[in-house]
């Protein structure tokens, strides 16, 4: 836990952007009869059945101290899936930066075997050496930033139902931009010595 917080009470350095990452998982959801529109006395109506279209997996990564975002929606989360959106984000996003920080928890496909496995050795071995891992504990999901960023995209743009995810990326990206353009950063309050007397419980008894 302390390893994470010290991460968030660095100083922006464009060279080494912290950045944090997390993923999860949307069902996509299709009408079954189509709405009947808003109209002046009633909101629009929409008939509680619906049809279940499958499930889209969003990938997604935040600057904190940036005020940027991105955000990808994949029909699967598998290892090849998490590199390649790390691959993008080392090349594309962060092209200059000579390491980012990534905080991310620690499921089995967030690690550097990842890149190895959708990557030659050569290339995998590349992008590993650009970046710098820093874990969630377990059970504490909740001191990634990109969780908290995550529930306000699922707030702001997924609570409706979306049958397809041509529709939901359509959605997502103008999320994204939307976001970006506002430079929405995050500040981040709780410090390691707040966690020292608040959280005390979780230390060792010596």
């Amino acid at each position: 836990m302390e390893d994470v917080l010290e991460v968030y009470a660095r100083h922006y350095d464009p060279n080494f952007p912290v950045v944090c990452m997390d993923e999860s998982s949307v069902q996509l959801i299709g009408e079954v009869q189509a709405p009947i529109p808003a109209a002046p006395g009633h909101p629009e109506l929409k008939d509680d059945e619906y049809v279940r279209n499958g499930v889209a997996s969003i990938f997604l990564e935040v600057e904190p101290l940036g005020g940027k975002r991105q955000v990808k929606i994949t029909e699967r989360r598998t290892r090849i899936d998490w590199a390649q959106f790390v691959r993008e984000m080392l090349e594309e996003r962060y092209p200059g930066a000579e390491k980012v920080v990534l905080v991310m928890d620690n499921l089995n496909t967030h690690n550097a075997a990842s890149l190895y496995t959708a990557f030659p050795p050569e290339e995998a071995r590349r992008l590993a050496d650009r970046l710098e891992i820093h874990y969630t504990p377990k059970h504490g999901s909740w001191l990634n930033i990109a969780e908290i960023e995550l529930s306000v995209l699922k707030r702001q743009c997924l609570a409706g139902r979306i049958p397809c995810i041509q529709q939901m990326r359509s959605e997502v990206k103008a999320w994204n931009v939307d976001r970006n353009n506002r430079q929405t950063k995050v500040d981040w309050q709780f410090k390691t010595v707040d966690a020292r007397i608040k959280l005390k419980r979780l230390y060792p008894k010596l």
